[in-house]
């Protein structure tokens, strides 16, 4: 007889026996450092779990609109994968003088471009982290969430030399938008272009020749707030840059999500019942929080996994190699949604709501 078997190593119906939550913090784990330069007139906050030792890594966490660095760190699980696994933590915060929603400001060229604005001032705090604290400089790696994944996605363009991996949840790729009322289109749907056009946009943004951060991309299918268009796109400009053909995925069926995998280089998470959200496992780390959505599964440890700061879970047998570049090439090319009557209004209206629209 043939035993049926899950790509995570379970018998089909069976539980897998999940690590016992670590309990949350008492009192805010962030503290909030100094640091210069500061262009994008960001905040810095930083976590060192205790007894960390020099040369250890370093994550970087950007929060969703409408979140704080310490609560998303919290929240999203992170806190907790520092403290098992012996990492340190990095979160930058928006001001909301630099926008209203706090949300990062990824779609404005004056803090998308290397050596200006908000992009630099992450840069700095990287820089000002690993030498104060002596922590490992091949070893950093950084993911947000929305805003923040949008961000991520910046940050990998403009300084890859900085990164050796990244994860871009419910987020949009680099070069989608440069301007509020663009951001707000990309959102709806990612602008069509080809996997070399969205990779050549990453290859402008800074002098690196490469190797790339290998980079892991999470997004719902259910999500209403930015489009899983975008998580086909970023997987087209990331597969360009690495040289990857579309087509050598390889697939598997996990809790609450599809896995496309190119080796060691890029990921793909659907979960096919996920909103506007960055999925965890509360069972594991993390806590449930708006935006911070229960999903059996936690989006910050398989991360960790695949940045290799920890082992894998189970020992996965090969999964079949599935062709996925029809699906991908028909999300591509979705076009945003006809033009309106009163649409200006209804833009100007939802650009407000969005928190895509500075004060001042």
């Amino acid at each position: 007889m043939v035993r049926l078997m899950r790509s995570d190593g379970l018998k089909p119906g069976a539980r897998a026996m999940a690590p016992q939550p670590r309990p949350l913090p008492s009192a805010d784990p962030f503290i909030q450092v100094p640091f210069a330069p500061n262009p994008g007139n960001l905040r810095m906050f930083v976590h060192m779990p205790r007894g960390l030792k020099a040369g250890a890594p370093l994550v970087v966490v950007l929060h969703g609109c409408g979140q704080s660095a310490s609560a998303y760190g919290v929240e999203a699980g992170w806190w907790q994968l520092a403290e098992e696994m012996g990492f340190a933590l990095l979160a930058p915060e928006q001001k909301a003088v630099n926008n209203p929603n706090t949300c990062f400001d990824w779609f404005n060229p004056e803090d998308i471009t290397r050596g200006e604005g908000e992009a630099a001032s992450i840069a700095a705090m990287i820089r000002t982290v690993i030498e104060t604290y002596h922590l490992d400089k091949n070893r950093v790696f950084i993911t947000g969430l929305s805003a923040g994944g949008a961000m991520t996605a910046v940050l990998l363009a403009t300084y890859p030399e900085l990164f050796a991996g990244g994860g871009i949840v419910a987020g949009l790729p680099f070069g989608a938008a440069l301007n509020v009322r663009d951001a707000l289109e990309a959102m709806r749907s990612a602008p069509l272009r080809t996997p070399r056009e969205w990779g050549d946009s990453v290859r402008a943004a800074s002098p690196w020749p490469g190797p790339w951060p290998r980079i892991s991309i999470w997004h719902g299918a259910l999500d209403a707030t930015v489009n899983i268009n975008n998580a086909q796109a970023s997987v087209a400009q990331w597969a360009d840059l690495h040289g990857l053909a579309l087509a050598d995925a390889r697939q598997e069926m996990l809790t609450g999500a599809v896995r496309l995998s190119w080796g060691d280089q890029m990921e793909l998470y659907t979960l096919p019942l996920l909103g506007h959200g960055t999925p965890i496992d509360s069972g594991d780390v993390g806590v449930p929080a708006p935006f911070v959505l229960e999903a059996g599964i936690s989006s910050a440890r398989r991360m960790t996994q695949f940045w290799g700061l920890a082992a894998p879970a189970t020992v996965q047998e090969p999964a079949p190699q599935v062709s996925v570049m029809p699906k991908i090439e028909a999300l591509l090319t979705v076009q945003a949604a006809a033009a309106s009557a009163g649409r200006d209004n209804f833009v100007l209206r939802a650009l407000k709501a969005a928190g895509l629209i500075r004060k001042g």
